[in-house]
């Protein structure tokens, strides 16, 4: 049984601190087309990843940016295809989609055949919206693909990639949101989108620091600058995370 789905998001041993299996009817944004050119933590929504890191107290968001090394975005070659995602990587029935939804459900939805779910509720924290419907949240990944491979996944193989896009290891690669506010995040980065929510720019902020450290993706300047401002603003946000193997 996937860790994810025995352990509640508000226990989450990684975790930013003191501030605070039915299919998707559209798959999530990410949705620059190939060959473009190429956020505060709420007190209830941890950070976090799982797999060496930094010591148990975490990281400020200042110190923790810095550790991400600088790149130039490549977009070259660039298909959503390349990531393989909503596999059922534990063979319990149920994809990732579906692990997700599960593990971050405020009230416990029921599991058919098939892992399909009906009932149930989740609160979308980029837009502080409850949802009872899981086929109206998306599963956003907090790097979307398509800057994962502009930061670095484009030199991955397709095992690491697909790894990457159904990380259940990590708290917070991925989290259960409206669609709304998914595809108006799409595949942009901080630079150019952060939660329509502001109390959880801090928590936003954290997760995809800590997200881009395990994965040892880049950033480049706009998104450094946007992310340095942001951390300003959350002086007691904390980055805990651990590389991905």
């Amino acid at each position: 049984m996937n860790r994810r789905r025995i352990l509640p998001i508000a226990t989450a041993l990684l975790a930013v601190m003191l501030a605070g299996c039915n299919p998707q009817l559209v798959d999530e944004g990410d949705a620059k087309p190939s060959g473009a050119a190429g956020s505060s933590a709420s007190a209830a929504a941890p950070s976090g990843a799982g797999g060496g890191g930094p010591a148990e107290g975490g990281l400020s968001l200042v110190d923790a940016l810095a550790k991400i090394p600088a790149g130039v975005e490549k977009r070259e070659g660039y298909e959503r295809d390349s990531f393989k995602h909503w596999v059922d990587e534990d063979d319990d029935g149920c994809e990732t989609r579906a692990e997700v939804l599960l593990a971050e459900a405020t009230t416990k939805p029921e599991q058919g055949e098939r892992c399909a779910l009906t009932g149930g509720g989740w609160s979308s924290y980029y837009d502080e919206v409850e949802v009872t419907e899981a086929r109206k949240l998306d599963i956003d990944h907090m790097v979307p693909l398509a800057e994962a491979w502009d930061s670095g996944a484009y030199d991955w193989t397709a095992e690491r990639r697909q790894a990457y896009a159904n990380d259940l290891g990590a708290e917070r690669s991925l989290v259960a949101v409206t669609a709304k506010s998914n595809r108006s995040k799409s595949d942009k980065d901080p630079a150019t989108w952060l939660p329509p929510a502001d109390a959880a720019h801090c928590t936003y902020g954290a997760d995809w620091t800590g997200t881009k450290l395990r994965w040892g993706l880049t950033a480049d300047d706009k998104e450094r600058a946007a992310l340095l401002k942001l951390a300003e603003a959350c002086p007691d946000t904390t980055v805990q995370y651990k590389v991905a193997k």
